[in-house]
């Protein structure tokens, strides 16, 4: 009798186990400690994106799943107006969330309409966030090296036009990152897709009090809802 019971505790906390392990995401190894925590700690915000802004995301999702299964990749552009804050961050975050995951085949770019330059202050939210951006040369639009995982190569960023090279000219969708671009492109040429995805621009709080907190809340926000569409890839939701 005393070995039956043994028995059946002894399958029950083996399929406890199991069934935790499987519903549980074990830390990636390939990505750098900080940066796996950050996003760790984004994943409890999901509850917290509203449900119109989770349609749009479920967009991407879609298209990644699909294309990723027909042609084993997924090609995405970022798209904002100057190509200097919010569309480096949802690139960067795309691919960072897609290495959480471990979903491999996804190409992450950014543009806009115009070029600038890749902000100071978005380096720096981004910096604390966990990535490492290293500046290749000082000029008025410098390119920078960015790491985010230990098996990925580094990531060259640097402000360009959506339709310049290194950036895919078709079959890739466009994601727009903020309302001036969204509706000043209303057909954005060579995209399978455009899925709007608007934020506020951080730039609002250049030289003031709270700088570095209003870029620290974008990344976040911009990292929160790229990790919650890539949390939606193959998982049947």
């Amino acid at each position: 009798m005393m070995k039956s019971v043994f028995a059946l505790l002894s399958l029950f906390s083996l399929l406890f186990f199991t069934s935790f392990m499987t519903n549980k995401h074990l830390p990636n190894k390939e990505l750098p400690a900080a940066l796996n925590d950050y996003l760790e700690n984004a994943k409890k915000d999901f509850d917290k994106i509203p449900a119109e802004r989770k349609e749009q995301l479920k967009k991407i999702a879609s298209y990644v799943e699909t294309n990723l299964k027909a042609e084993k990749k997924a090609n995405l552009i970022f798209i904002c107006t100057h190509n200097s804050r919010r569309s480096h961050m949802g690139q960067l975050w795309a691919y960072a969330a897609a290495s959480y995951y471990g979903i491999k085949g996804v190409s992450s770019y950014s543009g806009g309409t115009e070029v600038t330059a890749f902000n100071p202050n978005a380096i720096k939210a981004l910096t604390k966030a966990g990535f490492t951006i290293t500046k290749k040369a000082e000029e008025s639009n410098p390119k920078y090296e960015v790491t985010y995982a230990n098996d990925a190569p580094a990531v060259t960023l640097f402000s360009k036009k959506y339709m310049d090279a290194p950036n895919p000219t078709t079959n890739f969708a466009a994601i727009m990152t903020c309302e001036h671009a969204d509706s000043n492109c209303p057909v954005v040429i060579g995209a399978a897709t455009k899925i709007a995805i608007p934020y506020e621009d951080p730039k609002k709080a250049d030289g003031q009090p709270n700088q570095d907190e209003v870029y620290d809340e974008r990344s976040k926000q911009i990292a929160t809802e790229i990790l919650y569409a890539f949390s939606l890839v193959n998982s049947g939701k």
